[in-house]
């Protein structure tokens, strides 16, 4: 019976992981497609973006719905709808010819995945006791890290081979066969809460990320003080501070904000968002200076790219199954020391840098994220009761998408700025025959990313330290 019960989770466990595999893949695997998409559906290449971008912006935007759905009507539920409807809309992007339909198709598949991201945290969650509970959240944030690794490869081999329309008709049949297997694994009857879905918290919320992030996108085409873009932001500070206020007041809010008066989800919660902004400031960075600056073809960026994901495939579900037995919270002190460590060094490449440094510099900020990422997400879902497992483990993934995003602005418009500086003129783009600039900029970018990743190693050990004196006393 012992025997059985431990099969069907590790079985659950391996569905979740395929779903979530698929989700993150398919963050990534359109950027190589973009310029064979753009040409074949007769649009921009600025406008094409918006196939990556509106991906993003609706799993964010819908993510926190899904995670109370998860709660109030069970998360296998949700899950099943979740992959369903992400399969669906797969099929959808992968058979239109038209621009405008590709991008509500993947509009339904960013619902889908959202669907997913939402509850599967909370599914692994309950199926597994709290001594292997690490282990099981250190192979879903593999799934998310090879999800992301695989992407741009498969997506360049798809395109290669066939069509751009594959990069989406992949995930049809492994689709079904999950939904398969998910129909016949994941426990039909989880506990559920009473209570009705906060309507206006949810449309609030979407009016705070939506223009959020669509003017943080835009706003490094348009600058940051057009008009148009300067609405979006004053529309999302005004949704959210409305939002907060009629949260405080509803008695099933979308968002419990008493959640976050737990002091150790707060701080976990907080350095996972930081932490995603300093990583993501790298992965924008370095596939520029790789091809630029150092002159390496896309092929040898792409294997040298690689060297970070592989590690954190490794190394994340060791420090899950490592937080299991000696506690979450030193490894998440480590890991942030680590990352901010190789960010530091990241920020000494020059033009005369050698491959071996850089992989090791790179190697060790991948270690630091391998160790900190499955002891923290142990830690955010450890720290909330099961009612809200769901809830918790959407605001993890809202918190991972906010931190890509802020990460992926906050570097470009640093270096840009930085470069601009030193030309003398306005640049959004590599000047070519001007690495000095390039360097300058980076150097800036990778410092600042260090010492924000820094800020989460403090205040980790700040709250170790405090816990230790309490236990003594």
């Amino acid at each position: 019976m012992e025997k059985e019960k431990d099969r069907s989770r590790w079985s659950i466990l391996i569905i979740v992981l395929m779903s979530t595999f698929m989700s993150a893949l398919d963050g990534s695997i359109v950027n190589v497609a973009l310029p064979k998409m753009a040409t074949a559906l007769n649009v921009t290449t600025s406008s094409i973006q918006l196939v990556a971008t509106s991906y993003l912006i609706v799993i964010a935007g819908t993510v926190l719905i899904f995670g109370k759905l998860g709660d109030m009507l069970g998360k296998s539920k949700m899950f099943k709808f979740g992959l369903g409807l992400f399969t669906f809309g797969s099929l959808l992007c992968g058979i239109t010819s038209s621009f405008p339909i590709l991008i509500l198709a993947r509009i339904v598949q960013a619902i889908g995945a959202a669907g997913t991201m939402a509850n599967n945290q909370g599914i692994i969650t309950q199926s597994f006791p709290q001594n292997e509970r690490g282990k099981a959240l250190g192979f879903l944030g593999t799934s998310v890290a090879l999800g992301s690794l695989v992407g741009p490869g498969l997506g360049g081999i798809i395109v290669g081979a066939v069509s751009w329309e594959f990069i989406f008709l992949i995930n049809v049949p492994i689709g079904i066969i999950a939904l398969f297997y998910v129909n016949k694994l994941l426990p039909k009857g989880h506990k559920t809460v009473k209570g009705k879905m906060d309507s206006i918290g949810a449309i609030l919320f979407m009016f705070t990320i939506v223009p959020l992030f669509a003017a943080l996108d835009e706003g490094l085409n348009r600058g940051f003080t057009d008009p148009i873009i300067l609405l979006g932001f004053i529309v999302a500070i005004i949704s959210f501070i409305i939002f907060i206020f009629v949260e405080k007041k509803r008695e099933n809010p979308l968002l419990q904000l008493e959640i976050f008066s737990n002091k150790l989800f707060s701080l976990s919660i907080f350095c996972a968002f930081i932490t995603f902004i300093a990583i993501f400031c790298n992965n924008i960075i370095l596939p520029f200076y790789l091809q630029n600056v150092m002159n390496y073809t896309p092929q040898h960026t792409g294997l040298i790219l690689m060297v970070y994901p592989l590690l954190l495939t490794v190394v994340a579900p060791l420090s899950g199954a490592l937080s299991d037995k000696i506690g979450s919270e030193v490894l998440t002190f480590i890991g942030l020391v680590l990352i901010s460590l190789g960010l530091i060094l990241m920020s000494t490449l020059n033009v005369d840098s050698t491959l071996v440094s850089m992989i090791i510099f790179i190697g060790i900020m991948s270690v630091g994220m391998g160790l900190f990422q499955s002891p923290n997400n142990s830690l955010i879902m450890s720290t909330v009761p099961k009612d809200k497992l769901g809830i918790a483990g959407s605001i993890n993934a809202l918190v991972r998408n906010l931190g890509m995003v802020c990460g992926i602005v906050l570097a470009t418009t640093l270096l840009y700025s930085m470069m601009s500086s030193k030309i003398g003129q306005r640049v959004t783009d590599y000047v070519a025959g001007r690495s000095d600039a390039f360097i300058y900029g980076m150097k800036t970018v990778y410092i600042t990313a260090a010492v924000i990743s820094l800020i989460g190693a403090v205040l980790t050990f700040l709250r170790l330290a405090s816990r230790k004196k309490s236990k003594e006393s």
